[in-house]
């Protein structure tokens, strides 16, 4: 566990560094490429700007969950880790094509059903629930619809939150802050891994996304983050093993924010008559409609996500009947203000 774990912290600082080398070459190759966000209605940025920015860090962690499912993890940890750098690459090729292209939402929703396919296949699934009131459920036959379905949310979660400056990868730091804490209260090697290699591509990319941003995140990043975090929460055998059976509880409260926002979105969008059809309505616009800067709002959704962070954490701690109350308590809060936000700025 101890070698292991240097190694881990080893490929985080090499992830991290390369990331910072590898930002400014990626903001040349999307404008010398045309992979650029361009003013339109849907954004709020004033200029061009480029685009694809997931590279910077997806190509490094890439590399090194390779290496290390070949080199340092045996059996089916290291399987794991080589089978979901392929589906990486797809996901990777999926999002460039839609910052070069900007794909039609039909496209985009069955490549995300396609992707969550895969993930169930090689294993990165939704076995069990947990219930905070007595025995975990096992799913069964219905991991296969879960599983789409938490693939589907957090992708679409991440992708739909990135409209400011920074707000989603701020947001994927500290989700992969919190489960690095979890993965090291644990010994889950295989969390500890994916946390910290996203935590350091992440944060070194976040210098550079923060408003004013010199390159977005563009779907190459945000899918790549969704992926990634969605896989870390659904690891097979090693899924959250020995966290009081808190299976998906940790990820879902530290995702609170663009869960809620994403959920807000599907109905808002199923009463306008098209789920497909994007809108400047999400939390994010409503609190820039009040006046607040794209640097405030980033750092009230940090704040937010970091509360629900901590009450995750305390899940691994405490008991999962009071944190699991406590959890509700504040998502319906969160959810309660959104809606006021939302007719509030209707009314105007």
């Amino acid at each position: 566990m101890e070698n292991s774990t240097i190694l881990i912290l080893l490929a985080a600082i090499f992830t991290h560094l390369i990331t910072h080398l590898l930002v400014p070459v990626n903001i040349r190759f999307s404008n010398r490429f045309n992979i650029v966000a361009r003013p339109s209605e849907r954004r709020i940025h004033e200029k061009v700007i480029p685009e694809g920015g997931g590279l910077s860090f997806a190509l490094p962690i890439l590399i090194v969950q390779m290496l290390m499912g070949l080199l340092v993890f045996e059996g089916p940890t290291g399987l794991m880790l080589i089978q979901l750098a392929g589906v990486e690459i797809l996901v990777l090729i999926m999002g460039l094509i839609d910052d070069k292209f900007e794909s039609k939402a039909l496209f985009k929703f069955f490549s995300q059903l396609g992707i969550a396919l895969l993930m169930y296949y090689i294993g990165f699934r939704v076995e069990f629930l947990t219930n905070p009131l007595g025995k975990d459920f096992m799913l069964g036959w219905i991991s296969l619809p879960a599983t789409i379905f938490w693939y589907l949310a957090v992708l679409n979660a991440i992708n739909l939150i990135d409209g400011l400056d920074g707000l989603a990868t701020g947001i994927a730091v500290i989700v992969c802050a919190v489960l690095l804490v979890v993965g090291l209260r644990e010994h889950n090697l295989q969390v500890l891994l994916l946390s910290s290699l996203l935590l350091a591509g992440t944060l070194a990319f976040l210098v550079y996304n923060f408003h004013p941003a010199r390159i977005f995140l563009g779907d190459t990043g945000a899918l790549f983050i969704g992926l990634n975090i969605a896989a870390i929460s659904t690891a097979g055998a090693e899924q959250f093993k020995g966290i009081t059976s808190i299976t998906l509880m940790i990820p879902l409260a530290v995702l609170a924010v663009p869960l809620i926002d994403v959920v807000l979105a599907v109905f808002r969008r199923i009463g306008m008559g098209n789920i497909f059809k994007a809108d400047k309505h999400h939390i994010h616009h409503i609190m820039l409609a009040f006046g607040l800067s794209q640097k405030a709002i980033s750092i009230i959704v940090y704040i937010v996500t970091l509360l629900f962070g901590l009450i995750a954490i305390g899940f691994s701690f405490s008991s999962k009947k009071v944190l699991f109350s406590v959890l509700l308590a504040i998502s319906a809060l969160v959810v309660i203000a959104a809606y006021i936000f939302m007719r509030q700025e209707r009314n105007k």
